[in-house]
């Protein structure tokens, strides 16, 4: 008699779907926990952290310690000065005397938590998640057949690549900046590209391309529908936002508040590293020494239309301070437009145990729970409009990890801080 896959005769305590950094970083948490079973699903063949920007030199905008566990547990032996010990690399990185792990390496250090992982199943495509109301437990079914029964499920499927709406079903080969390095070789073959967007990854396309404009002779357009290229907003008393005490008060605030706050706070963790800033601009000039540079940047202007004819595209921009309409000519297009959460479709089943604010968005509890018991589906990521910047925070992944641990076990196994600020952010 053959015997049943694990996945349908047990039940784990939740499993988690999607494997980006957040919820890697809770699969090493509770992994030495050994009153918490969980399983962890994700469709990739192997972690992948934004593989379309592994431009060289490119690096986090967070210190290493906010790695997948130290600021939860600095004894974890998935911690990032871990791997670059066993790696053969702690003095080089000492002597580097720089705290922001480059891009490539930290993809290269989640891979190797992952590849120490018992509780990761990659290949795994997550199918339909039902409810069973008798047993009070979760079906996760899978593409190959399996069912995985838990009392908890934890969200973590990540943001997919926006694009905007006058690009939707356009032809030609445009891509969103996620695809920038595999299609690299055939953009810069073009007599001219534009970069719509703005924000760290369209500032690093842009220093990329520019670099290279004199050798390749295309002409080169940047532009952003942001009123100038703002900077990274990364002084500490505005660090200290991401905090217990701020998301705490974040929470309090009516919801039209909170909304309205999503769109001012853009700056303080969707901006441009100032070091990056002043390095196009220096760029810029050197170039521009051997006469004018085929390129432009424009602010304020937002993208109406686009179309695609004969290998060139046609964009239609408003100029949104002047009210002025404008269009610009290109071979190729660069989609610099960010990333919008969009809920999976295997959650349908259970969408009447799911809450919703009046905007349609998950009503993401204090202790990131967002079903109608409080405590039985959690979110990571995708609630800047309830916790504010600390929703997409790399350093504040620990914090919530140690704050849903507590809740799948009913009792608190890292320390979850309540306190870090100097400043009180409500009277």
């Amino acid at each position: 008699m053959t015997a049943l896959p694990e996945s349908t005769t047990k039940t784990y305590d939740f499993v988690g779907i999607g494997l980006g950094p957040f919820n890697l970083g809770l699969a090493c948490l509770t992994e030495p926990i050994a009153e918490l079973d969980g399983v962890f699903l994700d469709s990739k063949p192997d972690f992948e952290w934004h593989a379309g920007m592994f431009l060289d030199g490119a690096h986090l905008q967070t210190p290493f310690m906010s790695d997948l566990v130290t600021l939860a547990d600095p004894t974890s032996p998935y911690s990032f000065l871990n791997y670059l010990k066993e790696k053969g690399r702690l003095y080089s990185f000492y002597i580097r005397e720089n705290f922001y792990p480059l891009r490539v390496e930290y993809d290269d250090y989640c891979r190797w938590a992952a590849s120490k992982l018992s509780s990761v199943r990659f290949n795994t495509t997550v199918t339909e998640v039902t409810y069973d109301e008798a047993d009070e437990l979760y079906a996760v079914r899978t593409a190959a057949g399996e069912t995985y029964r838990a009392r908890h499920l934890v969200l973590g499927t990540g943001t997919p690549p926006h694009i905007p709406e006058a690009c939707r079903g356009l032809g030609g080969d445009f891509i969103h900046n996620s695809r920038y390095v595999q299609s690299r070789a055939e953009l810069v073959k073009k007599k001219s590209i534009t970069l719509v967007g703005s924000g760290q990854s369209a500032a690093e396309i842009y220093h990329d391309l520019l670099g290279e404009i004199d050798v390749h002779g295309y002409r080169l357009n940047w532009v952003t529908r942001s009123p100038r290229f703002f900077p990274l907003e990364y002084t500490k008393l505005t660090l200290e936002m991401t905090s217990p005490e701020y998301i705490d008060y974040f929470r309090a605030l009516p919801e039209p508040t909170r909304y309205r706050l999503t769109q001012q706070q853009k700056g303080l963790f969707k901006g441009i590293d100032g070091d990056l800033i002043n390095e196009i601009f220096d760029l810029l000039y050197q170039k521009n020494l051997g006469g004018p540079v085929p390129t432009r940047l424009l602010t304020n202007s937002a993208l109406t239309s686009a179309s695609y004819e004969d290998g060139t595209y046609t964009l239609g921009f408003r100029q949104e301070e002047q009210g002025k309409d404008f269009r610009l000519t290109s071979d190729g297009l660069i989609l610099a437009t960010g990333y919008r959460y969009a809920e999976p479709e295997f959650l349908k089943p259970v969408r009447d145990r799911l809450v919703y604010d009046s905007q349609g968005s998950f009503d993401v509890g204090r202790n990131y729970a967002i079903d109608v018991t409080g405590r039985g589906v959690f979110l990571q990521n995708a609630g800047v409009h309830t916790h504010s910047i600390t929703s997409p925070d790399l350093g504040m992944g620990a914090y919530r990890n140690s704050y849903i641990i507590r809740e799948l076990l009913g009792s608190e196994y890292y320390p979850v801080e309540k306190t870090i600020a100097f400043q009180e952010f409500a009277v």
